[in-house]
């Protein structure tokens, strides 16, 4: 039987900023990727988060990002790999304080952060550098074929390949910019379709025709997207109607 991991990005309201559905997805997943406080999320948020979390019992993943809550995180910051190293390093520790024995399950950037290292082979490293800092045992999740997986290999870090379910690709395997149309899918019937294909084919086919390659570990479903909480719960049943289970990724 085919098992995968399927995680979404949670934990991003703050102060007085309410974003997703976080209880409930929480209840549909295997894993979750919490804001750390600088592209979304606040101590407060972080915590009750993370309680959810646990009593769940689903994987629990640091989601650190630029420091940018005015962009979302979704805004590339020049900065040097030392001043990356330990911007991650904060973000993950700072998360791990809130859990259980300050033991996380994995590691997944965040937006602008995400991107540009599934390109960049030194900010990857960097990050990969600030991960190993908290936790060398923590899974790295990263873009399938990306400069992030191949970083996290060479640092002796576990890796994820992760697949977007409500995001369009390119032909180079990397993901559309939001900047551009059709970056983000939001038709839940759409999305359960094309999620099981990339699953069964280990393969998408990019917004110019191409086909591309894929090692599909984990699914992500955006908490952000609008649709988000259907998407999710139309994605469920379409997994266990092809029997395929959802599990936390080891």
């Amino acid at each position: 039987m085919v098992s995968i991991d399927l995680n979404s990005d949670i934990g991003e309201s703050y102060g007085r900023y309410h974003l997703g559905n976080d209880a409930e997805i929480i209840s549909l997943v295997s894993s979750c990727n919490i804001a750390c406080g600088f592209h979304a999320g606040d101590p407060n948020v972080m915590a009750k988060t993370v309680q959810l979390a646990e009593k769940a019992g689903v994987g629990i993943g640091a989601h650190p990002g630029f420091p940018d809550l005015n962009g979302f995180g979704r805004r590339y910051i020049q900065m040097d790999a030392e001043s990356v190293t330990d911007m991650v390093t904060y973000q993950v520790a700072a998360l791990a304080g809130f859990t259980k024995g300050h033991r996380l399950h994995h590691v997944k950037p965040h937006g602008a952060l995400y991107n540009a290292a599934g390109k960049d082979i030194n900010l990857a490293r960097a990050i990969c550098k600030g991960i190993q800092n908290v936790d060398s045992h923590l899974l790295v999740y990263g873009l399938s074929n990306s400069q992030l997986v191949l970083a996290a290999q060479e640092f002796g870090l576990p890796v994820v390949s992760e697949v977007f379910a409500d995001r369009n690709y390119q032909a180079d395997g990397t993901l559309v910019p939001r900047s551009q149309p059709n970056a983000v899918i939001s038709d839940p019937e759409l999305i359960a379709k094309r999620t099981v294909e990339m699953i069964k084919n280990h393969s998408v086919t990019a917004i110019t025709g191409e086909t591309v390659s894929l090692q599909v570990d984990s699914i992500c479903v955006h908490g952000d997207n609008q649709k988000a909480l259907a998407i999710v719960r139309r994605l469920v049943d379409q997994l266990k109607l092809d029997s395929i289970t959802i599990n936390k990724a080891k």
